[in-house]
């Protein structure tokens, strides 16, 4: 990376112990790359905890933090929350990356700095989601639906105007890259998120079992899964955790297990010997496909959204192919898919050891070498524009 003249500061909206998805593995990246910067979020329940990788940080906060279970409840202050994000005073440091799902982009900077902005999504209840979402709110069908759409309303007129503020973004996805320039009119350069490939076995022993590893919610579609094994009785492992647990138990027949949440070495195991991994949501990315990968497992997975970035089709003819991806986003779909799949024993097409082969091009390592090459390049860019601006100003007047 290029030398800095100052220190660094690093933007993620919350820092919580219930967060530690993918936008935390970037961030946790994005901190080595930049080699401990200033952080700063809306809200910070970790660097007071021993055990988080972010114990005794200083991290800069906004006043959500002190309100009442802003912490542990942050999203429930969402209308306040461009608000707040823009009382971080960011103003003595010369590079600033955010890592942004909601509102971190909208942080206010200067024409002498430069702000490049991660891009996990643009929010997804704001715009091509906003239908299911109020589907699914409880608020909404108690009669709050006007004033939630009012506020969503906003929310998409403040996520356009600060959209504008970083200097360049970058996207997780090709699929997200295509959001942010439908909804933003922006272009964003597409650095895939790091994945620990490495704390995955590929080479054991593999079951007949099929598994589905996700956020037991509704966007999901885990009930389509069910559904589809259902109909075939092939044997389904779901592991995870959510509001359609109840909901999905009860749809499931004798063949498909829930086992709810478990512990990470057992989740490992179930990776390291099933069949195939399955996966019927509409992802911007989605992580889980890959650590499947990584363990030596197929995808069997919708074919939009991020995963046509990180499957490799065995349909299409590609070299050194990952899985198969169908096409629409139902059960006949994924029964077609899993029949195939079964009868030409597609598995066997699909060895462990290439599937790791290709999961490692999502690593960490390899995710900062990108960063630091997109970061690199907007430094040099910045100060190119930086001298210029100083050559215009020193053009004597008259």
């Amino acid at each position: 990376m290029a030398l800095l003249p100052g220190p660094a500061a690093l933007v993620h909206e919350w820092f919580t112990p219930r967060s530690v998805g993918g936008a935390e593995l970037v961030v946790q990246q994005l901190d080595a790359l930049l080699e401990r910067p200033q952080l700063a979020a809306l809200v910070d329940g970790e660097s007071s905890r021993s055990a988080s990788w972010l114990a005794d940080r200083s991290i800069l906060t906004s006043f959500v933090q002190r309100l009442p279970w802003g912490v542990s409840h942050v999203q429930q202050y969402l209308p306040l929350l461009p608000l707040a994000i823009e009382q971080l005073d960011l103003s003595g440091y010369p590079l600033v990356l955010s890592s942004s799902h909601l509102v971190a982009k909208g942080v206010l900077t200067s024409p002498d700095q430069c702000h490049l902005s991660y891009v996990h999504t643009p929010v997804r209840y704001a715009w091509d989601q906003m239908h299911a979402y109020l589907r699914q709110s409880a608020l909404a069908r108690r009669g709050l639906s006007p004033l939630i759409r009012w506020q969503l309303h906003r929310l998409r007129q403040w996520d356009v105007l600060s959209a504008q503020r970083p200097d360049a973004l970058i996207a997780n996805s090709r699929f997200t890259a295509a959001r942010i320039r439908r909804y933003w009119g922006r272009s964003a350069t597409v650095v895939h998120p790091p994945v620990a490939v490495e704390r995955f076995r590929w080479d054991q022993p593999r079951d007949d079992v099929y598994l589905c590893l996700c956020r037991l919610v509704p966007y999901k579609r885990v009930d389509l899964v069910v559904q589809a094994f259902n109909a075939t009785g092939l044997p389904l492992v779901v592991i995870g955790d959510g509001p359609e647990r109840q909901r999905l138990a009860a749809l499931a027949g004798a063949n498909v297990q829930l086992l709810g949440r478990l512990p990470q070495q057992e989740v490992n195991s179930w990776l390291a010997r099933c069949r195939a991994y399955v996966y019927a949501g509409l992802e911007d990315f989605g992580i889980a496909p890959v650590e499947a990968m990584a363990s030596g497992a197929p995808v069997i997975g919708l074919g939009q959204g991020g995963l046509l970035d990180s499957v490799r089709c065995i349909s299409t003819g590609c070299a050194q192919p990952t899985g198969l991806l169908f096409a629409d986003q139902t059960p006949a779909a994924l029964v077609a898919a899993l029949e195939r799949f079964e009868q030409q024993r597609l598995w066997s097409q699909l060895p462990a050891e290439s599937l790791r082969q290709w999961a490692e091009r999502f690593s960490p390592q390899r995710f900062r070498q990108r960063m630091g090459a997109v970061i690199d390049q907007a430094w040099n860019r910045h100060q190119r524009l930086q001298a210029e601006r100083g050559c215009v100003l020193s053009v004597p007047l008259g």
